[in-house]
Formats: structure tokens, sequence, C-alpha cells
């Protein structure tokens, strides 16, 4: 079975328990939807699946983006709001059972390797999603606190545990090197029209479009492309292949959370994307798995992007 359609199906099971029945279409519960999700950079393909329905007339390209185009001709602009996420793949399955990791893309912060340690993790594997959990140092040995001198943990040295007693039962449950891994997806709203969950500043800020794209009438004049891209962490191939391949934009917009790294906000191809500009989402607990945003802020970029297409129709 494709990894696409194991994504799929993990993700509905999620969908069914975050997102209330009357509330499908607000930014708010929109974006705890889709901070559900796991795209890791390169397996963004149930996200994008999620993305097409909820947008008629909507497609994939060649890269993976979901593109939906409103009106024609002069002027040519762009909304564009990143799918990834910074994850991991399986680097080896050791012939205990226990897995070593990979990173894809850049790392999200300073400390996101140190939050990793003891964390519950899901692999998608060929056979279905898989639970695990990263070990932690043995507090029998090192008294609950690291020796003098050592570094902190890193990603490097992460085992994870999936249950399995050797590399034959990892097989059996379908997964293999360079199988996606990511921190489990708890989204949680708490406080005054607060939500955490790690990348929840870029799934808020593609809830806050594709919320805004649900409700967009088609431009008086030109054409507006709202699209969905892949792999804006690591290479930007999903922005830069729109880039190479549709007729030179007037205007670019890049939603995005603060505090995202520099290069993967830096357009691909200026000269193709004309007048470029980010707006940012503000986060707060950046690049860590509790990344919190405030609702209100994703309704008021929904209203701003809203008012960018055109207005409601």
């Amino acid at each position: 079975m494709p990894i696409s359609s194991l994504y799929r199906l993990v993700l509905m099971a999620a969908l069914a328990v975050t997102t209330p029945a009357t509330a499908q279409h607000s930014v708010d519960s929109l974006a705890v939807r889709l901070s559900a999700m796991t795209a890791v950079s390169g397996f963004e393909q149930a996200m994008a699946d999620t993305l097409l329905s909820m947008l008629p007339g909507s497609a994939r390209d060649r890269a993976g983006n979901v593109v939906l185009t409103l009106g024609t001709g002069a002027p040519r602009r762009l909304v564009a709001c990143p799918m990834d996420e910074p994850g991991f793949v399986v680097g080896r399955v050791r012939p205990d059972g226990y897995l070593t990791l990979r990173r894809v893309g850049p790392s999200p912060g300073r400390l996101a390797d140190q939050q990793l340690e003891g964390q519950r993790i899901t692999v998608f594997g060929r056979r279905g999603p898989v639970t695990g959990v990263v070990g932690v140092r043995s507090i029998h040995l090192t008294r609950g606190r690291p020796p003098a001198g050592e570094a902190p943990f890193t990603f490097d040295e992460a085992y994870v545990d999936i249950g399995a007693r050797d590399a034959g039962e990892v097989a059996g449950l379908g997964i293999a090197v360079l199988a996606p891994l990511a921190l489990e997806k708890r989204p949680h709203r708490y406080g005054d029209g607060l939500f955490a969950a790690p990348v929840a500043g870029r799934r808020a800020a593609c809830a806050a479009l594709a919320d805004a794209a649900q409700r967009a009438a088609a431009p008086d004049s030109g054409t507006t492309t709202i699209a969905f891209v892949v792999e804006q962490s690591f290479t930007r191939r999903g922005l830069a292949s729109i880039a190479r391949n549709s007729r030179p934009f007037d205007a670019t917009v890049l939603l995005e959370a603060a505090r995202t790294d520099t290069i993967a906000s830096r357009p691909p191809a200026p000269e193709r994307l004309g007048a470029y500009q980010v707006w940012s989402l503000p986060v707060s607990y950046a690049g860590s798995a509790v990344e919190t945003v405030a609702l209100a802020d994703a309704r008021e970029l929904s209203r701003r992007v809203l008012a960018y297409l055109g207005g409601a129709r």
C-alpha cells in the first residue's frame, strides 16, 4: 500500500476526533484539523489529498502542489502556503529492533533535538502508522542528570523503540529504511483561544488560506493562483516549480509562521514571482513540540487574505 494511502487513513481517524461537525469550515477548526496531520518534507501527499477535497476546482501539479486558479488574464498574482514540516526518516533498522534517525530538512531550532528525547512518535510504514517512543538515558546510571561536561542530546543519539524484538519484526510491521516519522500529533486547545502543536504556525497559516479560498469570489480582473506547496523547508521545490512552469507573476505572497528560517521564506526565482512578500503569523515557542498560535491571529490572517483575493462571493 502506498505511503500516501497510509497517511490518509491515519489522518482521517485523527480528523474525526479533533474536528466538530458543526464547524467544519471555520478557521479555528481547520487550523486544529491540519495540525493533526503529518507532512514531512517530501511526504506531503496525504495533506494534499485533504486540501484537494476541501477546494473544488483545485488540482495537483507535477511537483505535488495543490493549485487553485481564480480568474483569467493580467495581472497575475500568487498566494502560497507551505504544507511540509521538518521531520525524520528511518536511517537504520538495528538487529535488536531499534530504529535510528536521519533528519529531513533543516533543524527547526536549537532545542528541537533535546525535546525529541523521550517523546512519542509515529512511523509511517507500508502497512500503516506505528507508534513508538524515543528512548531516554537510564536514570539508574545517570541519577536523572547527564554527566558533567556531556553534550546535549541530539537526534544522532536517538534510538526509537516500536516494540519490535528484532529486525524481522520491524519488517513485519512494514517499516524499512526511509520510512518517514515525526512527533505524534495531539493538537491541544487551551487558554483564551490558543492552541499548541508541532508546526502549529504553518498549519494555521494554511488554514487561513484554505478558509479564504473556500469563500473567495473570482477577481473582477486578472488571475489569482492559490497554492499549497511542497518541500518549502527543504529545497523550496514546490514554489520553484510553480515559478518555473507558470507564466511570470506580478506579485507573490507567501504565508508563513513567524520565525521560520529565512532560507525557507526566500523566493527561489524572484524574477518570475514579481513583488515578493512574506505575511507572517505570530507564534510562541517556535520550533518546539508546543508551538502555540492564537486562533484570533489565524482568523485575522484569513480576513486579510480574503480581502487580497478580492472579497467573498
